[in-house]
């Protein structure tokens, strides 16, 4: 029987972020030029690579290192926006 490691906690609580970060863009409760969906959108797809380093697999790795330099453009992009303002 297999059990539930803190990694698949993690990976799980990871997706979860992802997604209900996408629910709530859809249910217009955030916006996707704010830096929260950027920072949610990092933070899931960074406890995703977690949990791929105990169990990997590649197509995940590759789109969730995406996700996460995709997101820290955006971070990056709108910490600059506030900075010159």
């Amino acid at each position: 029987m297999n059990s539930i490691t803190t990694p698949d906690i993690l990976g799980s609580l990871g997706a979860a972020i992802i997604v209900a970060t996408y629910m709530l863009l859809q249910m217009d409760r955030v916006r996707s030029d704010q830096i929260w969906y950027s920072i949610l959108n990092f933070i899931g797809a960074s406890l995703i690579l977690f949990s791929l380093y105990f169990k990997f697999n590649l197509s995940a790795f590759l789109i969730e290192i995406f996700w996460v330099f995709i997101s820290l453009y955006g971070i990056w992009k709108k910490r600059r926006e506030i900075s010159q303002s």
